[in-house]
């Protein structure tokens, strides 16, 4: 059995593996090291059954920042009915942070996780994010991420040429859009169609759809298309029409 300092190395390692190889300290190496005990063995290389959850993690996102939480316990429950799911989270926020959790099949542990994240005012960092998953394909075969934000102040060009790539690598984005901006929306969308994958709005106002549209996501990454079709429930149609063929 591994020691606490041996946990420790092993949490700080994953720590400055995580986009931007920023170098955590001790409080954010004790953070991780709740999801760093229950990291999973490998899964197969065709990543099913894991998918990242990327959160906008800025000032703006703190009124739903809780039902964020509590909506990726319903996405576990989701893909335990088709052999379960591990899950990493991906956040960004302050000035230039942005961090990996490892990959944790433990519903509690996750939520545990991310209610230790507090937002802070910061500028959107989702080019990072798209890099990471990236390399996270490469690295376990990972097929399918959730992002959920609602701000976007970066170059447009270089998010598409991101989405590019992973859509070469068999990455299906699903971007989930908190708020109504026209242009934040246009650029959802793009990124979702160019990867294969699906927008839909987030908003807490439609607690009840949003729980059913990511709970169907978390059955799409443990379990496939066939797996989404099962549900029959008006989420998983939904996304199914957004998949398309």
């Amino acid at each position: 059995m591994a020691t606490s300092d041996e946990q420790k190395s092993k949490a700080a390692a994953l720590a400055r593996n995580a986009p931007g190889g920023a170098v955590s300290t001790e409080s954010e190496v004790e953070r991780f090291l709740a999801a760093a005990r229950a990291v999973p063995p490998a899964r197969p290389a065709d990543g099913q059954g894991r998918l990242a959850f990327a959160l906008d993690a800025t000032g703006s996102r703190q009124p739903t920042w809780t039902l964020a939480c509590d909506i990726q316990a319903d996405m576990f429950a989701a893909a335990a009915a088709h052999g379960g799911l591990d899950m990493q989270i991906v956040y960004y926020r302050g000035q230039g942070e942005c961090r990996a959790s490892p990959f944790v099949r433990d519903a509690a542990t996750l939520g545990a996780l991310m209610r230790r994240i507090a937002c802070e005012p910061g500028l959107t960092q989702i080019h990072r994010v798209l890099g990471h998953l990236e390399k996270e394909a490469e690295r376990s075969g990972l097929k399918a991420a959730v992002f959920v934000g609602d701000a976007l102040e970066e170059d447009v060009a270089a998010l598409d040429a991101a989405a590019g790539q992973l859509a070469l690598r068999g990455v299906r984005l699903f971007m989930f859009q908190e708020g109504n901006d026209g242009r934040v929306e246009e650029v959802f969308r793009r990124l979702a169609r160019v990867t294969g994958g699906a927008w839909c709005r987030f908003d807490a106002r439609s607690a009840g759809e949003l729980r059913q549209l990511l709970s169907a996501v978390a059955a799409y990454a443990a379990g496939g298309r066939t797996a989404l079709a099962a549900r029959k429930d008006a989420g998983a149609m939904r996304l199914l029409g957004a998949l398309g063929k």
